[in-house]
């Protein structure tokens, strides 16, 4: 099932394989949550896992960090954290080029300025998480940044903080 049609965003029936256990236990934890805040949850899990996944590879130290954002940030119990996650992982692994931008855009209409800056910080630590922020991920970052309408000033500030684990300025005097 796609992440969009949990959301309410997708028309018609896609025609698929049938979905794995794990993803109709994620689901069905979506399910039980407000309406809204599964909506928040799930756009702001799936842009982590978007970001994540921009290299092609999501670490266990990207996937521990996600967790611990989503559990922080929602509010929510570890069990359910670990269970968003997955689910924003497996979706971005197998739907990230088609979902990318709509889920994003849903995120900015739920979320107010100050959060998707929170946001920013948080794609940042998911990146940093594995010591490194490669200039794959970094240039997602600021895709979903603009996306976003995070300001560049915004975004160079929020970037700053992170400095020191860019791939692009490691080895320089």
């Amino acid at each position: 099932m796609s992440i969009l049609r949990i959301l309410g965003l997708e028309g018609g029936e896609r025609q698929s394989a049938p979905e794995p256990e794990t993803l109709r236990k994620i689901t069905r934890a979506l399910e039980a949550m407000d309406p809204e805040k599964a909506r928040y949850v799930a756009a702001f899990a799936f842009v982590l896992g978007r970001v994540a996944n921009a290299d092609l590879s999501i670490s266990d130290e990207e996937t521990r960090e996600m967790e611990r954002i989503v559990q922080q940030w929602a509010g929510l119990p570890e069990e359910q954290a670990i269970l968003v996650v997955q689910i924003a992982k497996t979706q971005s692994r197998l739907f990230g080029g088609t979902e990318n931008f709509p889920l994003t855009k849903l995120f900015k209409d739920l979320s107010t300025q100050q959060q998707r800056e929170e946001l920013l910080h948080c794609l940042f630590a998911v990146s940093a998480s594995d010591d490194s922020i490669s200039t794959v991920e970094e240039n997602e970052i600021w895709k979903v940044a603009a996306e976003l309408g995070i300001t560049h000033s915004a975004y160079v500030a929020i970037r700053a903080d992170y400095a020191h684990k860019r791939q692009v300025l490691k080895g320089l005097p």
